[in-house]
């Protein structure tokens, strides 16, 4: 498809996500006739600012829509340092609700500007650049939490509320990948409680599956694994509640969640039900989506399918699951999820045996989202494993990898 022109990818894309022109052109705020004469090639697509947008609308991976395969990124690497932690932190710590409550701020950030730096955190966390994040979380959260704060009784303060909520949520996603268990499991917490002042039972529902997955981290399966089926049996479609594919989105998310809870606790039944329960939502659903940022399908589900496996020590089912995902449907996906998932099945191979395999996954993934392969904790791990147990001398691009991510060979 590299040969087509960028319309026709275009059209593709959005063939296969199964969304009309209308749709399409709705959600990216043109109208009918602009898509159409996009898509036929009549009119230019050369803004990369709209690319960006379409790709997001699309959920795939810009080079994609250029026509390049979804590689390494060339903007500068960074992990994040304790001096970024300590600014999140002390962003974390501020209780600018209550300030407002005797001396409401006089110059409040504007919502219209607040939506757009929110949605462009999280791209920026979905094309796994951890480390241009951390570094604009702390302003982020401060002017979250001013926009909170002045318009806590006003109208808009429901979708001040719910943009916080979302930043909280951000920062608890990008501190759990780089670590600090404690400080992202607080991030989450806060996530929860904005999100009943937003009123919004499905931002609750995705800040529930943040506090699952820095409880994780922290070692209490079981508490996470509680937590997530008990939000996920109040969100269910059916009975009071719609079926959205908003609603599906959330419910299947926590699903997949619980069921990585479920398998570091080794119980592969409670595993494979809260899979099954997740696959009928991602059928219901129809195709990969990202709504509330969730990245929830059927191709997700596979991938969450091998990481459950992984968890469970059955690395030769994991490899399995990941011969069988249908590659396109992969290379649809943003660069986060695809990365994270080689880390996943580096560390399959690396329970076959197959250190040579386990260590071209980390490469893979580093071509994809290099700080998810070389800022993640886990990451080292495996890296770790891998140099000690290859014979001999690694391969020039493991050797290469394990020098770029710090690990001594």
């Amino acid at each position: 498809m590299d040969e087509l022109p960028i319309g026709r990818r275009v059209a593709y894309w959005r063939g296969r996500r199964k969304m009309s022109q209308q749709v399409f052109a709705d959600r990216l705020g043109k109208s009918k006739s602009w898509v159409d004469k996009i898509e036929r090639g009549v009119r230019r697509l050369d803004k990369f600012s709209v690319l960006y947008e379409i790709a997001d609308i699309l959920q795939l991976d810009v080079q994609l829509l250029l026509g390049k395969d979804p590689d390494r990124r060339s903007d500068a690497l960074n992990c994040i340092d304790q001096l970024e932690v300590d600014q999140i932190r002390a962003a974390l710590e501020r209780y600018d609700a209550l300030s407002a409550y005797f001396d409401a701020a006089p110059y409040p950030p504007m919502l219209s500007d607040m939506r757009k730096a929110v949605n462009h955190a999280w791209l920026t966390y979905q094309y796994g650049r951890y480390g241009m994040l951390t570094r604009a979380l702390p302003k982020l959260l401060r002017d979250a939490q001013a926009a909170d704060a002045a318009y806590g009784a006003d109208d808009q303060s429901r979708e001040a509320a719910h943009l916080l909520g979302q930043v909280y949520q951000i920062a608890s996603s990008v501190l759990r990948k780089l670590g600090d268990s404690e400080l992202a499991w607080l991030a989450a917490d806060r996530a929860m409680a904005v999100s009943q002042r937003a009123d919004d039972q499905l931002l609750a529902g995705i800040a529930t599956t943040r506090v699952g997955n820095a409880l994780l981290a922290m070692g209490r399966a079981r508490s996470a694994l509680e937590l997530n089926l008990r939000i996920a049996n109040r969100l269910a479609p059916g009975g009071g509640n719609d079926a959205s594919p908003e609603r599906l989105s959330v419910y299947g998310l926590l699903l997949l969640q619980a069921a990585m809870a479920a398998a570091r606790t080794g119980d592969s039944a409670t595993v494979d039900d809260l899979l099954d329960g997740a696959q009928e939502a991602a059928h219901r659903l129809g195709g990969d989506h990202n709504h509330y940022w969730t990245c929830f399908g059927p191709t997700n589900l596979k991938l969450h399918r091998a990481a459950a496996a992984v968890e469970l020590g059955d690395g030769g089912r994991a490899v399995e699951t990941h011969l069988a995902i249908d590659p396109p449907s992969f290379n649809g996906l943003l660069p986060e999820r695809r990365a994270h998932h080689m880390l996943d099945i580096a560390r399959g191979f690396a329970q076959i045996g197959d250190v040579s395999a386990a260590g071209e996954m980390l490469v893979r993934g580093d071509r994809l989202a290099p700080s998810e392969i070389r800022c993640r904790p886990i990451a080292h791990e495996v890296m770790s494993d891998i140099l000690r147990r290859t014979r001999g001398a690694p391969s020039a691009p493991i050797a290469e990898l394990a020098e770029h991510m710090g690990v001594g060979i």
